[in-house]
Formats: structure tokens, C-alpha cells, sequence
């Protein structure tokens, strides 16, 4: 395909999505409360759960959303092979990580509802409370790092921190802004970045299951 249309697209891409200018999870202030002491409560299945989204992951979502949006959009008028169109439009699915991090939440406990303030958490009074911190950076012409960060940080119901399950990935992709490059290796490099986050979000899981493992198993030695 022609290098030129790509870098058209591109250009249309990053105008469109903008930067991702979000802090890391270790600056973002509100990923994590300022607890007195560690919790001894230990997580079971039979617990509620209230979610907060931390200000990285409000942040993650809108840049997925202006980089779906634009890759739903521009490949229309770009004239890219629909093999590359679609690696781009499913690799920044806003929902993908998102929907994923809820599912292994309610895998694990009794009852997972999503809140909007803190304020409202604490009003609702539920057994746990996770602050759910997500990041993700995609590739454009000055960007080849590819990045996937999921952290669920868990603290009791007055706020003191109990553990956190996480997913991590990072990669630096081949350049595909290269001249005589066939489709489909484009496309293969670009859905890298999907297997990049369905990675991290599977590392998620397994952290996630340890750690509610890990609680039972403190539970039960308690009642011994």
C-alpha cells in the first residue's frame, strides 16, 4: 500500500486523539487514599464491592474514545486497506479493558458497583472499596512505545488499604511508517497492540485470584 495514505491517516489520527496526556499511576493523587494503617480485613467472595475510577483512568477512557473515533472515521476517507482500518479501530475499543476489569471483579465478589465520588461510596457502604487505575498509550507517528497498565487497589470500608491486584505490559513496536511494507504486516503490527493489553488484562486476573486467594486462606486461619 502506499506510505503516503498511511501517513495521511496518521496525521488525521493524531490531530483527532490528541496526546495522552495522562500522569502515571505513581503521580496520580487520586489513585490511592492516604489510609492510617493497613487493613486486617481479608476479601471473600460474599463482600460488596464499590468501584472508583481514579483521574488516570477517566483520562485513559477519553483518549480511547477520541483515538477509536477517529480510526472509525478516518479510515473512511484515508483510503487504508480494511485490514488495517480494523486493526486500528480494535486495538483503541474503549471498552475492551474496561469491560474485562468489571468481569474479573465480578468474578470474585458478590456484588460490584461502579460510583462517580467518594462521597457516594461512602454513602453506599459497601464491604470493599476498589479505586480501579487504567492506562493506555497506542501508537502514532511520533509514538512507538505501546503500553497497558491495569492496578485495582483494595481498601476496607474505612478506607484502609488491604492489597491491590495488577497487569502490566509495555512494548516498542516496528516502525510501520516504513515504505514498502505489505497490509498485512501493518496490520499484524498494529493488533499487536490488542495482544499487548489482553496480556496485561490476563496478568490482571491471575494477580486478582491470588490475592482473594490469598484472603480466604487468611480468613480460614482466623476461625481455626
Amino acid at each position: 500500500m502506499r506510505i503516503s495514505t498511511l501517513l495521511t491517516f496518521v496525521v488525521v489520527l493524531i490531530a483527532g486523539a490528541g496526546a495522552s496526556a495522562m500522569v502515571s499511576a505513581a503521580d496520580d493523587a487520586s489513585c490511592h487514599f492516604l489510609p492510617m494503617a493497613d487493613s486486617t480485613v481479608d476479601l471473600q467472595h460474599a463482600q460488596s464491592v464499590g468501584v472508583l475510577y481514579s483521574e488516570n483512568t477517566v483520562n485513559t477512557l477519553e483518549y480511547l474514545e477520541r483515538y477509536h473515533s477517529v480510526a472509525l472515521n478516518g479510515a473512511k476517507h484515508a483510503g487504508l486497506d480494511p485490514r488495517i482500518s480494523q486493526a486500528f479501530i480494535s486495538s483503541s475499543d474503549p471498552k475492551l479493558a474496561i469491560n474485562w476489569l468489571m468481569a474479573s471483579l465480578q468474578q470474585h465478589f458478590t456484588s460490584v458497583t461502579v460510583y462517580d465520588s467518594l462521597d457516594a461510596v461512602v454513602q453506599a457502604h459497601p464491604d470493599v472499596v476498589v479505586m480501579l487505575d487504567t492506562y493506555n498509550q497506542l501508537v502514532t507517528k511520533s509514538n512507538s512505545k505501546v503500553e497497558a497498565r491495569f492496578i485495582a487497589k483494595f481498601y476496607d470500608a474505612n478506607l484502609q488499604y488491604i492489597g491491590q491486584a495488577e497487569g502490566l505490559q509495555a512494548k516498542e513496536l516496528p516502525s510501520v511508517w516504513v515504505r514498502g511494507k505489505a497490509a498485512p504486516e501493518i496490520a499484524a503490527q498494529i493488533n499487536q497492540q490488542t495482544e499487548l493489553q489482553v496480556d496485561a488484562l490476563k496478568q490482571f486476573d491471575v494477580s486478582l485470584k491470588a490475592l482473594v486467594t490469598q484472603g480466604q486462606a487468611g480468613q480460614v486461619a482466623t476461625n481455626k
